[in-house]
């Protein structure tokens, strides 16, 4: 199937409301019905071996979910999501590497942090969207403008 794609940076108010409402009740409905944050870093590890108890097939259908989602938007839309990376393999790798480190160090990641324990009203959870928000800014600014 020959889809047409969307870039993006193809940023609407109305998809960003929805997609907040729609990651906001999940991550309600699986505190409400399982009493677990939705810390994507935390279910992605918890996915894998050696955790192996009756929580992993909901862990891994969350995992997959995640994956198939833009197969779905691609179906309903009839829209292929599309994503450009300027970076080679190297640097995706030690970005990915990067990235995980940071998520075994702050005890989280960005939607175990910034949704579910800004949410709860954590002190530690602002103090490290704090640092990785302004990691990604500080980040970003030098790449774009400060390095040729």
């Amino acid at each position: 199937m020959d889809l047409p794609t969307i870039h993006p940076t193809a940023f609407t108010p109305l998809a960003a409301l929805l997609g907040g409402a729609l990651l906001g009740a999940a991550a309600v409905l699986l505190m409400l019905l399982k009493g677990r944050i939705a810390g994507i870093s935390g279910i992605a590890v918890r996915a894998l071996p050696p955790y192996q108890d009756k929580e992993a097939a909901g862990r891994i259908a969350f995992v997959l979910g995640l994956v198939v989602t833009s197969a779905v938007v691609a179906i309903a839309s009839g829209v292929w999501p599309t994503m450009r990376l300027s970076g080679g393999p190297a640097l995706l790798v030690v970005a990915g590497l990067l990235v995980g480190f940071g998520a075994v160090w702050g005890n989280g990641c960005t939607s175990g942090h910034g949704v579910c324990g800004l949410s709860r009203l954590s002190l530690r959870s602002l103090v490290a969207t704090l640092v990785f928000m302004t990691t990604a800014v500080l980040t970003v600014f030098i790449l774009r403008h400060l390095l040729p």
